[in-house]
Formats: structure tokens, C-alpha cells, sequence
């Protein structure tokens, strides 16, 4: 990479095309790089800045690191023309032919040789007195291709800033043109230029940095390198590879751990999708800004009998019915709602009546915004245990957790044998969770959080969205968000002095876009109450400041 001539252009990085090989990444744009050769570890005694015991320590392998950053000094010189090595005077050596110095002109023919596995790099540095210069290296990600991908690349990506005493030549052998551009650009046309996955995504990291030593200065600092390994998945697009962070990510690993794409990566509305022997999702199609992609309705059960319990069967929705009624492989006996929104509860009367189920839940102590037709058969007060049916002889075992916060009556139902929390909305995907008093009560769901990361879970179920992995990781990040926003309520008001809430919204949720400001300040009218509860804030006539202490 390089900064733009201007500087205030941003960076630009050296892409270059592939040649037509008829394979996957025939035509692509791409870095240089390519395999590690056994030849690479004969230049070992060639080498400054880094030696082996560190290269692979920061690689995260046993031995032999050292080899990678060889191969990439090797490889950018073999297709680009750029070497990262030093002479004599431990300046980087210029190759620029134009000169008329023999030197660099016998140098720069080495890059056929090197290309042809004829002779090796270590021969060539010392041919030529030469010192490859490994720090200027900085190793950026590791990614492994998807699994089931009939060919496999486990690739270490490295950056550095391109020598300014060197000019960029493709080889016309495995590069057949390149170019210099911005990210942003690159991204742009995407259209015409062929970016695969891992370099695409690279270019949307470099491009958020302004010059190279700011993106230099970020990579040298003391970080984690994750292996990246993307999970093929069908879905609206077609197939692609799903990226860790994405919505699906996790569920893919779970459901499909093959790899071999048969999972989705967006929410397909009515169709079952089956995460484990004993259980089912289906989700309504009442997508929308508070319910994500549709509310999600789970079927647990199965055994000898086949009969299965239903957890919130979601809107009023004829068509969702019908979609549950279809994907149950028997008779269901139990419903169990979460909480009683309207996105959650109403399908209760339409379900009991087609399936004569027994309906489980709690009643809420304030009836604003709750769903009225909700009776349940049998009234939960958290605690309780319930034996389901479940495949092959196992034991399915349900238990019901008091949780509110989001609501006074949120349930949330934990599959033991799974380690699986179905969470209603008392977590979210992708979104955090409006608290509307007087019935949800910012204390009460931090507290319920908290409760909740002392259980042994694996998975979380929510009632928007995918499963999720990492379920203490999760509530712990939803904590810190509310007591962050709690902080900067408590700084506002010190600031402000005696204000109303409508000044409060404008200061404490200014990174929050116009349309999400109305259930904005339902939050924010929790988390006054709770700092009023906790004797740090006070309302007078309408306004509030800090109480006196």
C-alpha cells in the first residue's frame, strides 16, 4: 500500500489481475501472495527484524513462521516486481532498471527462476549481499477457506508500505495487469472487477484508515488475529460465504457443521428450519423496524409419542398458524408464551383452538401495550420444570426463569440438554430491547441479565433473529451498553441541570437515527427511573436533574 499523492486521498493499495487458469480465482484482483515453499526455509540465515521463535509466535504456530513472511517477501517480488530486502548500506534496495545499473537489472531476472521453483530466494539474497527486511511486515488476518470447498487455501495476509525506491511491474505470467487504487474505489467497482471474500473484506479495513502509518500504527499495536473461516449458506443472494459477523454465522456451524451450504443466511418467513432433533423454528412474516426479521416461534419435541410444545406462537396471523400446524411433526400439547406483546402472544386462541394445546404464562401487571385476548390455562411463576417428549429416549427438560424487565411478566425457557436459552425479547439480535415503563423496568432487566450469565448456556434463541453463540459475552455487552447509556444520562444532567426529557433525548441518544427517537425515549424514561430509584436523579415539574447528595 501507499498514500495517495495528495495525501488526503487516503491510501491506496496494489491490486493485480490473475491470469485465466480456469479455476475459482481465474481473473480475479487480487495481492500477491501465494504457497509456501520448502525452498523458503533456506533463507533463514538471510533474515533481520524478525526471527523465527517470534514470527511464529505471532502466527499462533509451533515453529516455522518465519517461513510465511519469507514466502511473502518472495511472492510480492515474484508478481509485483516489489522487494522487500535491504543492501549493504540497510537502505531497500532500488530495482528500477532505468538506471542502466546491471545490478538491479540481474536482480529483477530472478523473478522467473524464483516463480519456477528453480532456484530459491535464500540463494538469491546471497548472491547479492542481501538482507530480507521482515519488519516491515505487519501480519493483518489469517483466513481458512469454507469447508467443502473442493480446494482449500489457509492464508496469512500481511501489509506494509510499498518501497518508494521501487516501481510496481506485474510478471505477465500469474498477473496479467494491475493497478493502483483506493479502497473505496476498488469497492466501487466491484461490478467490473472480480474481488473474492477475503479481499474485498480487506479492503473494507484498510479503507477506514487515512494514511498508512495511521492502518500501520493500528496492526503493530498488541491485538488478536482470529482465523477467519467463512460458512457457505443459500438465501435471497444465492450462495455465498457468510462472514463471522454476520447474523448467521453461528447457527450455520450448528446446523450445518459440514459445510456444505445447506443452511441459510437470512430468515426465511414460514419455512422450518430444524436446529437440532428436538427442536424447530419457524418465523412469522410481521418483519418490521421493532421486530427484526419476524418473531420467531420454536417447536420442542419429538420421542416415541412425537407430540411438541410450542414457545410463543407470535402474531395474529393466520398464515403463521398454518405454518406452525405444518412444520410440527405431531400433535402439539403445550404452548408456552414468553411475554404477552403483540408480536409474541395473540396466535395463543388461533393455536389452542386448531390443537387443543395447554397454554403457560404470566398475566402483566400493567396492561398498556399488552396483548388482551391472552388467557393462559395455567399461570407460571418461574421455577417450574416441564419433561418433554424427546427423540432416540433423551430427556427434553424446559425451565421456566422469571425475567422482567422488558415486560413485568417476560419469561425466558431454558432446554437444559442443549444448554439453550430461548429469550424472547429479553435479548435481540442485532438490536437492543425497548424498556417501556410503567410494565418494563430498567432495574429489574439489568438485574435479570445479570442472572442470567451465571447459567451454563451454549446458545441463545431469541425471539428476533439467529441463535447465538457466546451467551455470557452477549448479556454482559447488553449490561455495559444500558450502564454506558446510564453514564451518559448522569453526565447530561450534570451539564444541563434541570431539564426536561425531550432535551435529554437530543443529548443522551444523539448517535440514534430520527425514526428510532420515539421508542428512544421510552428508554430513556427507564433509565431515569431507575437513577430516581437509586437516589441519583430527581424529578420537579416536569424536569430532572441530579439529586442532591
Amino acid at each position: 500500500m501507499r498514500d495517495a499523492a495528495d495525501r488526503r486521498s487516503g491510501i491506496e493499495v496494489l491490486l493485480s489481475r490473475r491470469a485465466e487458469r480456469g479455476d475459482h480465482n481465474s481473473g480475479a484482483w487480487v495481492f500477491p501472495g501465494g504457497i509456501v515453499d520448502p525452498g523458503d526455509r533456506q533463507a533463514h540465515d538471510c533474515c533481520a527484524g524478525v526471527d523465527d521463535t517470534a514470527a511464529s509466535a505471532r502466527l499462533g504456530l509451533p515453529a516455522n513462521g518465519l517461513d510465511y513472511y519469507i514466502a511473502a517477501v518472495r511472492e510480492c517480488f515474484e508478481e509485483s516486481g516489489l522487494l522487500f530486502a535491504t543492501d549493504a548500506s540497510g537502505e531497500l534496495v532500488s530495482l528500477d532498471d532505468d538506471t542502466g545499473n546491471l545490478r538491479n537489472a540481474e536482480l529483477a531476472a530472478w523473478r522467473g527462476p524464483l516463480h519456477r521453483n528453480e532456484r530459491p530466494l535464500g540463494e538469491m539474497c546471497r548472491a547479492f549481499g542481501l538482507t530480507l527486511a521482515l519488519d516491515r511486515l505487519v501480519y493483518l488476518s489469517h483466513w481458512l477457506t469454507p469447508l467443502a470447498r473442493p480446494k482449500r487455501f489457509d492464508t496469512r495476509f500481511f501489509i506494509a508500505a510499498a518501497p518508494t525506491s521501487q516501481t510496481a511491474a506485474f510478471d505477465g505470467t500469474e498477473m496479467v495487469e494491475q493497478l493502483w487504487l483506493r479502497p473505496a474505489e476498488a469497492l466501487a467497482r466491484a461490478s467490473d472487477l472480480k474481488l473474492m471474500t477475503p479481499t474485498q473484506k480487506t479492503l473494507e479495513l484498510v479503507g477506514q484508515y487515512q494514511n498508512v502509518d495511521a492502518l500501520l500504527a493500528w496492526a503493530r499495536a498488541p491485538r488478536e488475529v482470529a482465523l477467519i473461516m467463512p460458512r457457505v449458506a443459500n438465501g435471497k443472494q444465492g450462495m455465498r460465504p457468510v462472514l463471522p459477523d454476520e447474523p448467521a454465522f453461528a447457527e450455520l456451524g450448528r446446523i450445518d457443521p459440514a459445510g456444505h451450504g445447506s443452511g441459510c443466511y437470512d430468515i426465511q418467513v414460514a419455512t422450518p428450519v430444524k436446529l437440532s432433533p428436538r427442536l424447530i423454528r419457524v418465523t412469522a412474516n410481521n418483519g418490521s423496524l421493532m421486530t427484526g426479521p419476524g418473531t420467531n416461534t420454536y417447536l420442542i419435541g419429538g420421542g416415541v409419542s412425537n407430540e411438541w410444545a410450542v414457545i410463543d406462537p407470535g402474531p395474529l396471523d393466520d398464515a403463521h398458524v398454518d405454518a406452525i400446524m405444518a412444520a410440527a411433526p405431531g400433535p402439539i400439547r403445550w404452548i408456552f408464551a414468553t411475554h404477552t406483546h403483540n408480536d409474541h402472544s395473540p396466535a395463543c386462541v388461533p393455536l389452542k383452538a386448531r390443537s387443543g394445546a395447554t397454554v403457560y404464562g404470566r398475566m402483566p401487571a400493567h396492561a398498556e401495550w399488552q396483548d388482551a385476548s391472552f388467557a393462559p390455562d395455567v399461570r407460571l411463576k418461574g421455577g417450574e420444570r416441564f419433561e418433554l417428549p424427546a427423540p432416540d429416549g433423551q430427556t427434553t427438560t424446559l425451565h421456566a426463569i422469571h425475567t422482567p424487565g422488558h415486560a413485568s411478566n417476560h419469561l425466558c425457557y431454558r432446554l437444559e440438554e442443549e444448554k439453550l436459552l430461548f429469550t424472547g425479547d429479553h435479548v435481540m439480535q442485532l438490536s437492543t430491547v425497548v424498556i417501556n415503563p410503567p410494565d418494563g423496568d430498567m432495574s429489574a432487566y439489568i438485574g435479570s441479565l445479570r442472572a442470567l450469565t451465571e447459567l451454563d448456556l451454549d446458545w441463545l434463541a431469541p425471539g428476533h433473529g439467529f441463535l447465538m453463540a457466546q451467551p455470557q459475552r452477549a448479556m454482559e455487552a447488553i449490561v455495559a451498553h444500558r450502564l454506558k447509556r446510564e453514564a451518559k444520562v448522569v453526565n447530561a444532567l450534570r451539564e444541563l441541570g434541570p431539564v426536561d426529557a425531550d432535551a435529554l433525548l437530543a443529548r443522551v441518544y444523539d448517535d440514534v437515527k430520527p425514526q428510532l427517537l420515539a421508542m428512544a425515549m421510552r428508554s430513556l424514561r427507564a433509565h431515569l427511573f431507575k437513577l430516581r430509584d437509586d437516589g441519583v436523579a430527581r424529578e420537579v415539574d416536569g424536569r430532572w436533574g441530579l439529586a442532591a447528595r
